[in-house]
């Protein structure tokens, strides 16, 4: 069973080990079951592709390969620095259910 990643799509994230370190990019894709992230600009490989109706040339690609979450922190949008995710549980009005928010470790604020 795969456990919820802190990263979600669309997260502004910043890569903390690895040949990448220090650089800043878009999550464009997560993967839950092997805890990976594709981030936009990060990791990038070159692939050989046999040509096809989507791409009648082929040949080389540059394309962005994953890499474990655990390797980057995601951006606070309110305090724009790499944090640490927490959890807080608020009830919903409509459902009255509890549902978890995000929560940044510095500064407590609410994503």
């Amino acid at each position: 069973m795969a456990r919820e990643l802190n990263v979600h799509k669309n997260d502004t994230v910043v890569v903390i080990s690895g040949n990448y370190r220090g650089k800043r990019g878009k999550v464009l894709k997560v993967f839950p079951e092997t805890r990976g992230v594709i981030v936009e600009g990060v990791n990038i490989i070159k692939k050989a592709t046999r040509p096809s109706q989507k791409n009648p040339q082929g040949g080389i690609v540059q394309k962005e390969a994953k890499i474990n979450a655990s390797n980057v922190k995601v951006i606070c949008p309110k305090c724009n620095q790499p944090t640490r995710i927490g959890h807080k549980y608020i009830k919903d009005v409509n459902t009255n259910k509890r549902r978890p928010m995000r929560v940044c470790k510095k500064c407590n604020e609410m994503f």
